[in-house]
């Protein structure tokens, strides 16, 4: 039996701490204010993240309203996939990391329940 996979969110603003594990970050553009080295990242996984239109689309919407969210899930839940070699290789790369310990995702978004990085969270688990 397959050990289950401990996937963290966390907003790449807080603090590195020692129970992130290898640190992703699944959004598209560089959060702002945030250096390269603060972020102590393991990599930056952009093809995990929602396309352009999704997310201009879904922050253009009330984020925090429910048809919103289960909307953007819906819709990013097809990008993901529906995802090509890029995202392929993405998911082998968290993946790996995942077999070795915990992973934690990283956004930039100012809403913790409702963001790319908790609802990739959930596809991942569903998978």
């Amino acid at each position: 039996m397959t050990k289950p996979l401990t996937i963290a969110v966390k907003r790449i603003h807080e603090p590195e701490a020692p129970g992130d594990g290898v640190r992703f970050l699944v959004d598209r553009l560089w959060p702002r204010g945030v250096s390269k080295e603060k972020a102590a990242l393991s990599a930056w996984l952009k093809p995990l993240s929602p396309s352009d239109d999704l997310r201009k689309r879904y922050h253009g919407e009330t984020a925090d309203s429910d048809a919103a969210w289960d909307a953007f899930r819906i819709d990013y839940f097809a990008e993901l996939d529906a995802g090509g070699d890029d995202v392929k290789a993405a998911l082998f790369t968290l993946d790996a990391a995942a077999k070795g310990g915990p992973v934690t995702l990283l956004y930039a978004a100012k809403y913790e329940e409702r963001n790319n990085a908790v609802a990739l969270r959930e596809w991942l688990e569903r998978r």
